[in-house]
């Protein structure tokens, strides 16, 4: 079996779970080696990807995780189909850096404005690995936080049609893990995704997923042994 569709340890607590991540994270982190296993081929150039000397925009978002009967999940967010730009996708919380706020700051407040999510509810576990997004001139830089239990929560966005849990034991199996070919600009390529209910999770947040997922399986695994 390969390490990439290996079962989650069954014996560990979420509470367990989430202190292994927050040690992990707070090491370094495999970066373009996992979000490239999840990037198209015109997107993987490590000196395209790299946020280093790009005059960019600033942005922040939240990978939130919770507890099913102590199984992960996360949060995801889909837009309306009826959205100008990016109709339908797949996205974690967040958005572009306001004035005078740290990026957390910006993570915390886009999870709040899209979903109700109180900032103070949220142990932050620690940061994953900022990309550029060349389309939109984007650096993301992606956070990870959990909670002990959700709260009701819903969209408060007009950005914002559904609320997706996604248990990290479904985003880790091999059958999960597709590819489709897509005409992006005139050209067509294989895109890889992650099928998440009715969902296809691609482009940046399929990348920061595909991080998230191999530092949370390496946490897990050595604190299981």
């Amino acid at each position: 079996m390969s390490k990439r569709s290996q079962p989650l340890p069954t014996r560990l607590s979420f509470a367990a779970q989430m202190e292994a991540l927050r040690q992990r994270l707070a090491k370094p982190l495999p970066g373009q080696e996992a979000h490239f296993t999840m990037a198209p081929i015109y997107r993987q150039n490590p000196a395209l990807s790299r946020i280093d000397g790009k005059p960019c925009r600033e942005a922040a978002v939240l990978a939130m995780l919770f507890p099913v009967d102590e199984a992960p999940h996360v949060l995801l967010t889909a837009r309306p189909d009826t959205m100008r730009d990016h109709a339908g996708q797949v996205s974690f919380p967040g958005g572009r850096r306001e004035e005078a706020e740290t990026l957390l700051e910006t993570a915390l407040r886009e999870a709040e404005e899209e979903v109700g999510l109180s900032p103070d509810a949220v142990d932050v576990l620690g940061p994953l690995t900022p990309f550029y997004i060349p389309p939109s001139n984007f650096c993301v830089h992606p956070f990870v936080g959990a909670l002990s239990t959700l709260p009701d929560l819903y969209p408060h966005d007009e950005e914002v049609a559904a609320i997706i849990h996604a248990p990290l034991k479904h985003l880790l199996a091999s059958g999960t893990r597709r590819r489709e070919p897509r005409t992006i600009r005139g050209k067509t390529f294989e895109i890889p995704f992650f099928a998440v209910e009715s969902y296809t999770v691609w482009g940046a947040t399929a990348m920061m997923l595909a991080e998230l997922l191999a530092v949370f399986q390496e946490a897990t695994a050595q604190a299981s042994d």
